[in-house]
């Protein structure tokens, strides 16, 4: 019987990505705490645990009609952002795949009339850097790593549909003989600054460069809770929380938060790296030990 063994919020932002010269010149000298703390967190929290499989809602991954999970058995090549090319170009990445867990996840939906979860081993899907940007930092060496599978946002969904798809995440988990992760792979709030001021507000400092301070006290807000173990708070937050656009709709973080108990969970977060601004959004990695 399989069983979920951590869990986390974490940052997929492209500055993990660049070379550190280039993220300090971009923050007044300082490099961002997120790029060390997502090393901190595999070496302190993920690589001890020795999961078989990361599940890894992908918030740049949408969907219309249904839920969509890659159910590949190994996916390979170089990754071309479409929206940054400039940055984020044939990027190599080698993962494999967990068939038999991505189908166990559709069929806990195949006979509900509340919920749609698709399995898809198509060769030619594209992959996402939610999905990519995590690899080199949590992936771990090649011989031993984890499978990965990649869970879509249905774009059409609301809080409670999120819930069950990680509710169903659980089930199928139940039923097969893995020790799994689950990473909410997105930020918080979720808004750019315009292109005529972009370039002003590249640092990590929050209190200057997150889009608006009411979205900066939210983060926050959202952030405490977690920390506590306060996930039903955060659950009665969401409604306030979507005027500040949380990424993905928050579905990252819903999705997650479905799969260890919704309302009734109370697992408390360890922060990995301060939260930090990223062109006016706001990002952190919050692990959940269970």
């Amino acid at each position: 019987m399989g069983e979920i063994v951590g869990a986390a919020l974490v940052s997929h932002v492209p500055t993990l990505m660049l070379p550190e010269e280039v993220r300090r010149s971009l923050n007044d000298g300082e490099d961002t705490t997120l790029f060390a703390g997502l090393h901190r967190l595999r070496t302190e929290k993920l690589a001890p645990l020795n999961a078989d499989t990361v599940v890894v809602i992908d918030t740049h991954w949408y969907t219309t009609i249904e839920h969509i999970v890659s159910s590949h058995e190994r996916r390979n090549g170089l990754y071309t952002s479409e929206e940054l090319p400039r940055g984020l170009r044939q990027i190599p990445y080698d993962l494999k795949g967990d068939p038999e867990l991505a189908t166990a996840w559709a069929e806990t939906a195949r006979e509900r009339d509340d919920s749609w979860i698709t399995a898809i081993d198509d060769p030619h899907l594209p992959i996402h850097y939610p999905t990519v940007n995590l690899l080199p930092f949590l992936q771990g060496p090649a011989e031993s790593a984890a499978r990965w599978v990649s869970a879509s946002i249905c774009q059409t969904g609301e809080p409670d549909d999120f819930l069950l798809f990680g509710q169903l995440l659980a089930e199928a988990i139940a039923k097969v003989d893995r020790r799994v992760v689950v990473l909410a792979s997105g930020g918080l709030s979720h808004r750019f600054w315009p292109l005529k001021e972009f370039r002003d507000h590249e640092g990590a400092d929050p209190d200057r460069h997150i889009r608006t301070p009411e979205a900066c006290a939210a983060d926050r807000n959202v952030i405490q809770m977690l920390l506590a173990g306060n996930h039903a708070g955060v659950l009665d937050f969401v409604p306030e929380f979507k005027q500040h656009g949380p990424e993905g709709k928050f579905g990252h973080y819903l999705t997650m938060v479905g799969a260890l108990g919704g309302a009734g969970c109370t697992a408390t977060g360890t922060q990995f790296g301060n939260y930090e601004a990223v062109a006016g959004t706001g990002q952190t990695h919050i692990w959940f030990d269970l």
